[in-house]
């Protein structure tokens, strides 16, 4: 991946994601990790090589198929992204008000999903009020509500004490045993050694550490 004429962002990475994994992914700031997400939540088109996310080839899904595809897989930004003017339960509901389905079809499974993060008694308050901890938790509910085959998270960890993200990794691991494929992006060394899971590292935009290279499937 390379924007321009500017040297590549990532070069020549290759691994797999079986379904159902879960995975940390590492590397120091400007490595390549933002990218790399950007590429499998079809936010960016690769400018060389092939990446497969659910068995299919992204140089062959059309435009119009795209936005379906995405509809598979949850992002929780690093920067969280709440809309300001909505309630906790109103941009927890975002995705599937949007997507055309009546209120009466999802209005109970935000109400437990939100109870599930802890953010039941908050239902009705605004993102300003909330503690830094309370909107990713805000952002994690939002990015799961329509069940996405693929969960991805960008520092999701990175504005939050240590308890907190202990907490916020136990939701995703949660997540991940109900059959979610779990890649976060992340810094805290301390974090990924204590979770014991397997790590994808980027240095310079090239993978240095990968459990099972091949091809990139997801």
């Amino acid at each position: 991946m390379r924007y321009g004429r500017e040297p590549e962002v990532l070069s020549d990475v290759s691994f797999e994601l079986p379904r159902g994994s879960f995975h940390f992914l590492t590397g120091a700031s400007g490595s390549g990790k933002s990218t790399l997400l950007k590429l499998i939540y079809l936010a960016e088109r690769a400018t060389g090589g092939r990446i497969e996310i659910f068995g299919q080839d992204l140089a062959l899904v059309s435009r119009k198929d795209r936005p379906m595809m995405r509809r598979r897989i949850g992002v929780v930004f690093q920067e969280f992204r709440l809309l300001e003017h909505l309630t906790v339960f109103d941009n927890a509901a975002l995705a599937p008000r949007i997507s055309g389905r009546p209120a009466s079809d999802y209005r109970a499974d935000v109400a437990e999903l939100l109870a599930w993060v802890g953010l039941g008694e908050r239902m009705q308050a605004m993102p300003a009020a909330l503690s830094g901890g309370e909107k990713q938790r805000l952002a994690i509910a939002r990015a799961v509500i329509n069940r996405p085959e693929i969960l991805l998270a960008d520092e999701p960890t990175g504005n939050v004490d240590e308890a907190m993200a202990l907490r916020i990794l136990r939701l995703f691991t949660e997540l991940n045993r109900v059959g979610a494929t779990v890649l976060i992006a992340s810094h805290d060394a301390d974090l990924v050694a204590r979770s014991g899971l397997p790590v994808l590292n980027l240095d310079e935009g090239r993978l240095v550490a990968a459990p099972r290279p091949s091809a990139m499937r997801v």
